[in-house]
């Protein structure tokens, strides 16, 4: 059995702070002991959720509440739409234990959707616990790498999304944004090797533009003392970066003067970044020659000089984003550094510095019980067999691919997340897993995730503006173009003409109308987060798709099974595709978005 790289033998040294050392020695136990520690944790969870109404639904009560071989015969593995009727009760206000023998303390909505609205993922006030825990575990490890972390601050761009309330009362929100309201990230003790230079203030500002601006203006102030830079997406430090590029007169003006730009009216967001805002000319002159050049090629590195890396996601459909993150940083290392979600945290990379597509996550056994379906059953689609032929953590084969499945202890069950992951390696007896791909997923640009069946109905609704000039769609296909900042969707569209040349306008209402069709992620990207552009639609000639085909055949595809790909990888296909582009045009504004609008009905089916 492989094991981790030599890397982890430098964690016992003289020079190794105590706490960091605790927290080495926690890793190491975890992963020696994995075996015993999941089971530890599934009988934790089974007996904390006894009351639980799900458990006793699928025939788990009593004594046989602890019993581990009860709870793999008798409890299915299920998906977000199996347990959504429950979920909606919860959201209603029922008050009974449903699925968790702990009170729900509110939700976490998911970047991925059922219905075309965010998921929500019950949670408990103990998991903030959990997550401060997981939280702790990267420090000593990057500490391990990266010497000097303690003798500077970290720019990291964190932010708060908007929140709404259940029927019932409970509040629903992203992850990451209870996470930074809690008292676990307000009230952390000091921690010389976590400095922020942001105020609390600022990241807790819901006002996008004012958090960017403050946040921006702070680390540009503290410039000397940065260390480390970051924010948790890829996407999300490149939106900074371009922001920087628009507004840096605006910043130095700030720092030149030491007065803040009146268009900063939160009232607690002033008084934050005034504690740290002195007037300094020789900063603005500086930051002001740099930003003015011509090229912006290492901008990180040329503003922020001590930085030592990038800590950034950048797995997953973040990867499209590392040659531009590459070219800002001026070489900088990609940290990869954790791997979670709103169900659960999973792993951390225990070799933070390696190259983006060397990143492995090693999952921590505490965090929930974890078990995985192999990919060949998935391409089967037998459903029925799925909780026999699910792997225990320790029984992962290197090499072979998963889907991961999870019970946590606020009260899931057998729960498919979506993710495939690949065995990597191993750190003792606790697997690693390079990502492999989210499953469904045809296109993303930021926490947005579209599937095929959501794209092809915006298609399908967008299409209809063109019958009244007898156009139709002769084949489409789609691409996340990254090239600007934000990235947007791209639709190609070859189309058979009518007998009256359709409008430029009318165009402009075929893009509306596909973004009126995604999911709120998107929706929400678009209108309140500003992560993702206007979407875009490419008429390419007639032939184009057959021209396509010509390709893939050319690359090996069998003409028996060969059909147009729904979603495109930049490349050659992007190429050819572009090479044959005839008109372009855009969504005229933003599609309309009200939070929570939809996500508490309950129909027929109890969704």
């Amino acid at each position: 059995m492989p094991e981790a790289p030599n890397f982890v033998q430098s964690w016992v040294t003289a020079s190794v702070p105590e706490e960091h050392r605790k927290v080495l020695d926690y890793i190491e136990d975890v992963t020696v002991n994995a075996d015993q520690v999941q089971r530890r944790v599934l009988s934790e969870i089974l007996t904390q959720n006894a009351p639980a109404e799900y458990l006793h639904r699928h025939g788990l009560s009593g004594h046989a509440t602890a019993d581990l071989d009860a709870f793999k015969r008798l409890i299915p593995v299920i998906t977000y739409e199996d347990l959504q009727p429950d979920i909606l009760r919860i959201a209603h206000g029922d008050p009974s234990p449903i699925l968790s023998g702990r009170p729900i303390s509110e939700f976490l909505t998911s970047s991925g959707t059922s219905g075309g609205e965010r998921k929500l993922m019950p949670t408990i006030h103990d998991e903030l616990v959990r997550r401060s825990l997981f939280y702790s575990l990267m420090t000593p490890v990057m500490s391990q790498f990266v010497p000097g972390l303690d003798k500077g601050k970290a720019m990291y761009l964190y932010f708060v999304k908007s929140e709404s309330r259940t029927p019932g009362g409970l509040v629903a929100r992203p992850v990451l944004t209870s996470y930074y309201k809690s008292r676990h990230f307000l009230d952390r003790p000091f921690d010389p090797y976590n400095i922020l230079t942001s105020p609390n203030e600022a990241i807790l500002c819901s006002d996008s533009y004012q958090s960017m601006y403050a946040q921006l203006l702070c680390g540009l102030v503290q410039s000397a003392d940065v260390v480390r830079v970051g924010a948790v997406f890829a996407s999300g430090f490149l939106r900074a970066t371009k922001f920087l590029e628009k507004h840096w007169p605006r910043l130095c003006c700030d720092i030149r003067t030491g007065m803040l730009d009146p268009q900063i009216t939160d009232r607690t967001v002033r008084e934050a970044v005034e504690r740290v805002l002195r007037p300094d000319p020789g900063l603005a002159g500086h930051i002001e020659f740099e930003c003015s050049k011509a090229s912006w090629q290492g901008i990180i590195r040329r503003i922020w000089p001590n930085t030592k890396y990038i800590d950034i996601i950048v797995t997953g459909a973040m990867a499209q984003y590392i040659p531009t993150l590459e070219f800002y940083g001026g070489g900088l290392p990609l940290a990869c550094t954790m791997y979670g979600s709103s169900e659960c945290y999973f792993g951390i990379n225990l070799n933070p510095m390696c190259k983006p597509s060397e990143v492995a996550y090693t999952l921590i056994p505490t965090m929930a019980y974890f078990e995985f379906l192999p990919v060949h059953h998935i391409n089967k689609g037998a459903k029925d067999d799925d909780q026999r032929d699910l792997v225990d953590l320790v029984d992962v084969k290197l090499g072979q691919e998963y889907e991961l499945v999870v019970t946590t202890y606020s009260g899931l069950y057998r729960y498919r997340v979506g993710d495939v992951l690949r065995v990597a390696g191993f750190k003792n007896k606790a697997p690693q897993f390079n990502f492999v791909r989210r499953k469904n997923v045809a296109l993303s640009i930021d926490s947005d995730k579209t599937d095929e069946v959501e794209l092809h109905a915006a298609v399908r609704n967008a299409v209809n503006h063109l019958e009244p000039f007898g156009a139709s769609l002769v084949e489409y296909t789609s691409y996340a173009d990254t090239s600007s900042i934000p990235g947007h969707y791209v639709l190609f569209w070859e189309l058979k003409a009518g007998g009256t040349a359709v409008p430029p306008s009318v165009f402009e209402d075929c893009c509306l109308a596909a973004e009126e069709s995604l999911n709120s992620v998107y929706r929400q990207g678009r209108v309140c987060d500003k992560s993702i552009g206007p979407l875009e639609i490419r008429v390419v000639e007639e032939g184009t798709f057959d021209k396509l085909m010509d390709y893939a055949l050319s690359q090996g595809a069998s003409i028996n099974q060969y059909k147009a790909p729904r979603c495109v990888r930049s490349g050659p296909v992007v190429e050819l595709l572009d090479g044959r582009v005839q008109s372009r045009f855009f969504s005229p504004k933003c599609p309309k978005w009200v939070p929570g609008h939809k996500q508490w009905s309950i129909d027929n089916g109890g969704i």
